[in-house]
């Protein structure tokens, strides 16, 4: 190569320096959501929060100067699109991380192949299989774990309000299949076997049997875990019809807007309680956490001040991952994933709208066990929920 030649290349690396072409480089996020299909209904309020924080972060310059890019693919939660959806963000895109997918199933398939690619990965599924140190070392979970809400639950149900007979329903998708085993040998554990437990297919349009089974049994207190609304407000629905107000206590998607319009009578929502999270908790005076109310009033001014109709705290989770994007390229000063994954395990009490994230290099897992709450399911009312009694 001649000398002119090195001079020209060596000044025009110094001209794309001098007028930001790599500084702009923008820093690309991989977002894997189920924004269509079944599951559909917290990935479109995640989404909400996702592209909220993004527009925020770059109407102020982006991060270190370089503007965030949203690659945004639609798994429809099937976790054989969201593995290829996956390769393609990792492969072709050339993501710098990936949140997602949302839901457990997807994340179980999506998680190995992101770790194989070095990419740092935001996990947003609940199961505990997820996260590991050792084999998904640039996994980290913002959202809480499974194990969490079931903790939450089972110590309402068992020294709240005093209930020993226990009836867990679980449906027959992998997230209910392990929800239902976990929460029958957390029971167990603080001695108390459940009196019937079955797993239902999420489609049966019928609960009859196994309401009456778990009468039957004897039970006080029925225990769902299932994320799939339909077959709980089909629950709501024969206990109300069956005139048996037995609690009904278990899985947040208890509380979701979506039942209202679903139970045959509006009481038949009630005496249900569901774990939901201090950041989207009235207090007694009806207010919301400081953080909380500040994103509500910035999308108050963004869509209008009409009711939110949705879980703010799905909105709150998808805008945090984003924040815990920012803070993760500002303390390792770019996008190199080692340096990324570095900075997250030096992360303590991160300060977010959802939670307050911590994370080590032994622990993966963020979020705290004292911002989970327990949450009366018919009070739902501007995204937000008042604390079970």
């Amino acid at each position: 190569m001649s000398l002119r030649r090195v001079l020209l290349g060596t000044a025009a690396v110094a001209l794309a320096w001098a007028t930001g072409v790599f500084a702009q480089e923008p820093i690309r996020i991989g977002w894997l959501s189920s924004l269509t299909g079944p599951l559909s209904s917290a990935a479109i309020a995640e989404n909400q929060g996702v592209q909220f924080a993004v527009e925020e972060i770059n109407r102020t310059g982006g991060v270190n100067g370089r503007k965030l890019e949203l690659v945004t693919r639609d798994t429809a939660g099937d976790p054989t699109k969201a593995v290829n959806l996956a390769k393609q963000l990792a492969f072709t895109e050339k993501v710098h991380v990936v949140i997602g997918p949302v839901n457990s199933g997807e994340s179980l398939a999506t998680v190995p192949i992101l770790a194989r690619a070095g990419i740092p990965n935001l996990i947003i599924g609940s199961v505990d299989e997820l996260v590991d140190p050792k084999k998904y070392p640039n996994a980290f979970r913002a959202i809480n774990t499974n194990r969490q809400w079931i903790e939450a639950a089972n110590h309402y149900a068992l020294d709240v309000i005093k209930r020993r007979k226990i009836a867990v329903i679980g449906d027959t998708s992998g997230y209910g299949t392990s929800s239902a085993k976990t929460a029958a040998e957390l029971l167990e554990k603080a001695g108390v076997k459940p009196v019937y437990s079955v797993l239902v297919d999420p489609n049966k349009t019928d609960l009859t049997d196994e309401v009456n089974k778990a009468r039957a049994a004897g039970a006080d207190v029925v225990m769902p875990w299932s994320a799939a609304t339909g077959l709980l407000a089909r629950l709501l629905n024969t206990r109300g019809d069956m005139d048996w107000n037995v609690p009904i206590v278990g899985h947040p998607a208890l509380m979701a807007p979506a039942i209202r319009e679903l139970v045959n009578k509006p009481e038949y929502w009630g005496n249900a309680v569901a774990a939901g999270y201090v950041s989207t908790t009235y207090d007694d005076k009806g207010r919301l956490p400081a953080a909380t109310q500040a994103l509500i009033d910035k999308l108050h001014g963004k869509m209008g001040k009409g009711e939110i109709d949705y879980m703010l705290w799905w909105v709150a989770l998808g805008y945090d991952t984003v924040k815990i994007v920012e803070h993760a390229v500002k303390q390792a000063g770019g996008t190199d994933p080692k340096a990324i994954r570095r900075a997250l395990e030096n992360t303590r009490a991160l300060p977010g709208v959802y939670a307050t994230y911590s994370w080590s290099a032994q622990q993966r897992n963020g979020f705290p066990d004292h911002q989970i709450v327990m949450n009366q399911a018919n009070s739902f009312k501007d995204g937000a929920y008042r604390a079970a009694k």
